[in-house]
C-alpha cells in the first residue's frame, strides 16, 4: 500500500488549490466574457473573433508539448513543478490584464494587438497551468488523497468562478460607468493582481514527493511514443478536448442567452452563481462516490445527467426563467461530480504510463490534457463565434429569429450532444478501480528506496 507520509495536509490542499483560484480569475474571465469582449467592447466581429481563437490553438499545438518536455527536464531545490508556478505568477497577471484592454488603434491595429496578447497569454498560461496541473501527480501516490487534492482544487476554483460570475460583470459597470472598455480594463486588473498573490501561496505552501527513477534515461521522444501507445492517456486527451469545446461553447453564449434571448441581462450573474454553488456542492460528493463506484463510473454518470438537463433548455420560451434557473441547478450539480475526477484521472494515467513502461514523464503526460484544454477553450469560443455569425448576429442590436435560434441552439442542443460524446469515450478508459489500486501498489514498491529529499 502507499505509504503514510504521502499523507497531505489540509494547508497543503488549500494551498494547491488557490493556484486554480489565481488560475481561474483570468480562465473563467476568458470563458464567459472573452467572446462577447471581443465583439461588443473591443469592436472585431464574431467572424474575425472567431478565427483568432482558432490560429492561437496553431501556437499551443507546437508549444505545448515543448512546454510539457521542459518541465520534465527542470530540475531545482525546489522540484520540477513548482518553481514555474512562481517564475509565471507576475507574466501570467499582467498577460491576463494586458488582453482585456482597449486601445485606442485602427481596426487593423486593434486585430494585431489582440493576437498578439492572446498568444502571448496562452503561452504564460502552458508554462503556468501544466507545471501546476502537473505537481498534483508528484505531491501524494495516495489515490484517496489524489482524489481530495482534486477537489480542494476545484473547490477553489469554483469560488473564483462564482466570482467571476457573480461580480465581474456588476464591476464592468460600476468602474465603467457606461464605457464597458473602462470597466473591463479596471476589473481585470484587480482579478489579475489577485491571481498574482494566490500564485505565491501556492508555490510557497506545496511541496513533490514523487520523483523519476534515478537511472531514468528516455528521451523525450520516447516519452512522447510511450504516449502514442497509452489507450487511456488518447481516451482522456479526446475527452478534454471535446468537453472543453462544450464548456466554452455554452459558457461563451450565456451572456449573449440573457441578453438577447430572455430579455434580462440582469439575471446573468445570479444564474451563473446559483449554478456554480451547485457545481460546489456536487463536488463534495466526487470523493464518495469515485471511492465506491469508481472514477470512471462516477464521471460517465456525471456527463450524462450534465447532457440531460443542458438538453432541457432547447424548449424553454423566454418567460420561463424559473425552470432555466431550475435546470441549470440540477445541471451544474451533477456536473460538479466530474470536476475534480478529470484531473485525478490524468494522474492515475502518469502513473500508467510509468507502470507500464518504467518511465515517468508526468510534464509531457499532463501537456496532452493542458493542450486539450486551451485547445477545447479555443474552438469552443471560436464555434460559437461562427455560429451566431452563420445565424446573423450582429451586436448591441435587437436580433432577428434567426440569431435568436442559433443562440439557443448554443444554449442547449449543441453541448449536450457534445456532453454525451464525452461519457462515450470514458468507454475507452481502461483503468477501472481495481487497476487504479493494484497500479498504486505496485508502484509504491518501486519506488521505496530510491526517493531524493526535496528542499520545501
Amino acid at each position: 500500500m502507499t505509504s503514510h507520509r504521502e499523507k497531505l495536509s489540509v494547508v497543503e490542499k488549500v494551498g494547491y488549490g488557490l493556484g486554480d483560484t489565481a488560475a481561474n480569475f483570468i480562465f473563467q474571465t476568458m470563458v464567459m466574457f472573452q467572446l462577447v469582449f471581443y465583439t461588443d467592447t473591443f469592436g472585431i466581429t464574431a467572424a474575425a473573433a472567431g478565427t483568432l481563437l482558432v490560429v492561437v490553438r496553431i501556437w499551443d499545438a507546437i508549444f505545448d508539448p515543448i512546454m510539457g518536455a521542459v518541465a520534465d527536464r527542470t530540475s531545482t531545490r525546489w522540484g520540477k513543478f513548482r518553481p514555474w508556478v512562481l517564475w509565471t505568477a507576475v507574466p501570467f497577471g499582467i498577460m491576463g490584464f494586458l488582453t482585456f484592454v482597449t486601445p485606442d488603434l485602427s481596426p487593423i491595429g486593434k486585430l494585431i494587438y489582440a493576437y498578439g496578447t492572446y498568444i502571448v497569454l496562452m503561452a504564460v498560461y502552458s508554462a503556468n497551468n501544466l507545471p501546476y496541473s502537473a505537481l498534483s501527480g508528484v505531491m501524494t501516490g495516495d489515490l484517496g488523497e489524489r482524489t481530495s487534492l482534486s477537489s480542494y482544487r476545484f473547490v477553489c476554483a469554483m469560488i473564483a468562478q462564482l466570482v467571476i460570475q457573480g461580480l465581474a460583470l456588476p464591476m464592468v459597470h460600476h468602474f465603467g460607468q457606461g464605457d464597458s472598455a473602462k470597466g473591463y480594463q479596471y476589473t481585470i486588473g484587480i482579478f489579475s493582481a489577485l491571481a498574482v498573490v494566490l500564485f505565491f501561496i501556492t508555490f510557497a505552501t506545496t511541496r513533490e514527493r514523487i520523483q523519476p527513477a534515478p537511472d531514468q534515461t528516455a528521451s523525450t521522444r520516447q516519452h512522447f511514443a510511450d504516449l502514442g501507445k497509452n489507450g487511456p492517456w488518447i481516451a482522456m486527451s479526446v475527452l478534454t478536448f471535446i468537453l472543453f469545446i462544450t464548456l466554452s461553447m455554452r459558457g461563451s453564449v450565456v451572456l449573449y442567452y440573457f441578453k438577447y434571448y430572455v430579455g434580462r441581462e440582469n439575471l446573468f450573474s445570479l444564474f451563473n452563481v446559483l449554478g456554480t454553488t451547485a457545481t460546489i456542492i456536487g463536488i463534495f460528493f466526487s470523493k464518495g462516490l469515485a471511492l465506491r463506484y469508481g472514477k470512471r463510473n462516477v464521471f460517465i454518470g456525471g456527463l450524462a445527467g450534465t447532457a440531460l438537463f443542458t438538453a432541457v433548455f432547447l424548449p424553454l420560451p423566454p418567460s420561463a426563467v424559473t425552470l432555466m434557473f431550475a435546470a441549470e441547478i440540477l445541471r451544474q450539480f451533477v456536473y460538479g461530480f466530474t470536476i475534480p475526477l478529470l484531473w485525478a484521472m490524468m494522474a492515475d494515467v502518469a502513473d500508467y504510463s510509468e507502470w507500464k513502461n518504467r518511465r515517468r514523464a508526468t510534464g509531457i503526460v499532463f501537456s496532452a490534457i493542458v493542450f486539450a484544454l486551451k485547445a477545447g477553450l479555443g474552438f469552443g469560443g471560436a464555434i460559437t463565434a461562427y455560429v451566431l455569425a452563420h445565424y446573423g448576429y450582429l451586436p448591441n442590436v435587437d436580433q432577428t429569429a434567426g440569431a435568436l435560434a442559433g443562440i439557443r441552439y448554443t444554449m442547449s442542443i449543441f453541448p449536450a450532444i457534445t456532453f454525451a460524446i464525452c461519457a462515450a469515450c470514458l468507454f475507452f478508459y481502461s483503468i477501472d478501480k481495481e487497476a487504479e489500486i493494484r497500479i498504486a501498489d505496485e508502484l509504491a514498491e518501486r519506488r521505496r528506496g530510491f526517493q531524493p529529499a526535496v528542499e520545501s
